[in-house]
């Protein structure tokens, strides 16, 4: 699969691509996506349980019950679906989690575990949607945070996470829309970008950055 690409390259594609756009890139400077130097064997678990402690909680309130789950069941540096498979229930919903959640982790414990999803390694060699078709196949884990985990630590270069509330806010602001696009809409404009869109998918977010506002990740399934 592609991965690994240049962003400078991204950035002159897109550029020459999409004159609106270049002005917007130009505003916001050089690209610093950075995919994740640490692809440890248990960062895929690391990432994706995080994901479902985050859903439906703020960035402060995921981030302490985070932080006390991996004092119980991290490794040396993320958290180790061994340790907490040997977790009691009881033991995780002392760090606050719910039990939704606990179901769902244990579910991706086990789909690690046992081989039911890839391996980080071997997630390299599918396409985009074969990532998304298997990891989504867990429970707690949607399309967004498979799109996440594309960007930001597979390093896939033509990722466009159309539900996302940060990109949508920006493609309005960068266009000039006096109102919510559709997805149909940003599909469209998008088409342009390929085979960068994960980079233009960068510098929509730098547009809401300009405004100073703070941007929700999209809601998520429920956990059930």
């Amino acid at each position: 699969m592609l991965a690994g690409y240049d962003k400078s390259t991204a950035v002159r594609y897109l550029s020459r691509a999409d004159p609106e756009f270049a002005r917007h890139i130009e505003s916001v400077g050089p690209c610093t996506l950075t995919p994740a130097t640490d692809a440890g064997p248990h960062t895929l678990f690391d990432r994706l349980a995080s994901s479902i402690l985050s859903q439906q909680l703020s960035v402060k309130a995921a981030a302490t019950i985070a932080g006390r789950l991996r004092e119980r069941a991290a490794g040396p540096r993320h958290l180790d679906p061994v340790l907490l498979a040997d977790l009691s229930d009881d033991d995780i919903r002392a760090c606050g989690v719910s039990r939704p959640k606990i179901a769902a982790l244990r579910d991706l414990a086990d789909a690690v575990g046992t081989g039911r999803i890839p391996t980080l390694a071997e997630l390299e060699g599918l396409d985009d949607d074969e990532v998304v078709a298997s990891l989504t196949a867990v429970r707690g884990v949607g399309r967004w945070t498979v799109e996440m985990l594309l960007i930001f630590l597979l390093d896939r270069p033509d990722v466009f996470p159309v539900a996302d509330v940060g990109v949508r806010r920006g493609f309005e602001r960068v266009t000039g829309l006096d109102e919510p696009p559709t997805a149909a809409q940003m599909l469209t404009r998008a088409e342009n970008w390929a085979p960068y869109r994960s980079v233009a998918s960068w510098y929509l977010w730098r547009a809401v950055d300009q405004t100073g506002q703070a941007v929700p990740a999209p809601p998520p399934p429920p956990v059930r």
